[in-house]
């Protein structure tokens, strides 16, 4: 049986291809043109879109399979890197690496796929697919240190079907890389990547000036009551739940409360003002039972935040509330809040709202 594997150039997904190789499958590598920077701006533990696909084709020459680079620049622009200036502009604080999973890997990587003749597109990604009562489920990675099913929340059941994850059962990093060096593979010890993959000197910021220019205007902080404390540089440098960078002296400890681009405001206040409980989601994808309009789950904030406990609602439209039993800090307008029932993946949302 062919399978198609996303070969972005680093051990997970060389890894991935070389499993695959192992278990007898037809194996072909594809890897995606996505940005290109050049090398000058190649730098330890950043991705560089010349070095990676030269790294993505060595891995394939290694193991002797095809291997083929598609060309999806313009895709990724219009799909990821415009969204994410535009989000940022708008006082939101975006993941593009979700929109990159939503647009051209599941989506066009998966068409590619699907042209070549392929039987399933295999990634590196450390989540789980098994087979249940009612089609496939998309499950938690065994390693909690690895697991990236937030970033995949928004995966539909039919690419579910579709998609392999041979990494997801692995126990740790050191199971991918042994896999890798037993291979022979030129990445065998090659670094994890830090930064966002189409800002590979860390500076975001200038990305975002360069596509929404009024993303870097100063303004004023302020705040609850509208008192003025002091000047931002550009609401592009600020976060809900950010306490440092703030440059506004002594006193007591304030945070990033509410970004206001209408009026170019950044709203600070204490901690105890970050404080959700009811949030708002748009663009909902559902992978538990069609009928559960009401389900007792586990939710994830931000990809960094433990689950907390919460009744979700769907409206059946593409939205839902999320009430948390608990009230979390720091929940920011444009991150993802992935719904959970114990190992398994429910869906999940963006985060549109959030009310005390």
């Amino acid at each position: 049986m062919r399978i198609v594997v996303a070969m972005s150039g680093g051990v997970d997904s060389s890894a991935t291809a070389a499993l695959l190789l192992e278990q007898g499958y037809e194996v072909v590598g594809v890897t995606l043109q996505l940005y290109d920077h050049g090398a000058a701006t190649c730098r330890t533990n950043t991705c560089c879109a010349g070095k990676d696909i030269h790294d993505a084709r060595a891995v394939a020459d290694a193991l002797g399979i095809p291997h083929y680079v598609v060309d999806m620049e313009d895709t990724f622009h219009a799909d990821v890197i415009a969204p994410f200036a535009a989000a940022y502009a708008a006082g939101r604080t975006p993941i593009p690496c979700v929109l990159c999973n939503q647009t051209v890997k599941f989506r066009d990587l998966l068409a590619v796929a699907r042209d070549l003749g392929a039987a399933a597109l295999a990634t590196g990604h450390y989540v789980r697919r098994e087979e249940g009562v009612d089609g496939p489920m998309l499950l938690k990675g065994v390693d909690p240190a690895r697991d990236q099913s937030y970033f995949l929340f928004a995966t539909r059941r039919d690419q579910l079907a579709f998609l392999r994850f041979p990494l997801g059962g692995m126990a740790s990093k050191d199971e991918t890389r042994a896999i890798a060096a037993r291979h022979r593979l030129p990445v065998a010890a090659k670094r994890d990547s830090q930064d966002i993959c189409f800002v590979p000197d860390g500076d975001y910021a200038r990305v975002v000036e360069r596509l929404q220019p009024g993303a870097a205007e100063p303004g004023e902080i302020v705040d609850l009551d509208g008192r003025v404390l002091g000047e931002h540089r550009g609401l592009i440098h600020y976060t809900i739940g950010q306490r440092k960078g703030l440059g506004l002296g002594g006193g007591p400890p304030l945070f990033v409360v509410r970004l206001d681009p209408a009026a170019r405001r950044v709203v600070v206040g204490p901690r105890s003002a970050l404080a959700r409980r009811r949030i708002i989601l748009d663009g909902f994808n559902w992978l538990g039972d069609a009928a559960e309009m009401e389900v007792r789950a586990d939710v994830r904030v931000r990809s960094t935040r433990p689950p907390a406990a919460a009744t979700v609602r769907r409206d059946g439209a593409g939205g839902a509330v999320v009430l948390l039993d608990t009230p979390e800090e720091g929940v920011a307008p444009g991150q993802a809040c992935a719904v959970y029932q114990g190992e398994r993946v429910l869906g999940g949302g963006w985060i549109a709202a959030a009310e005390p």
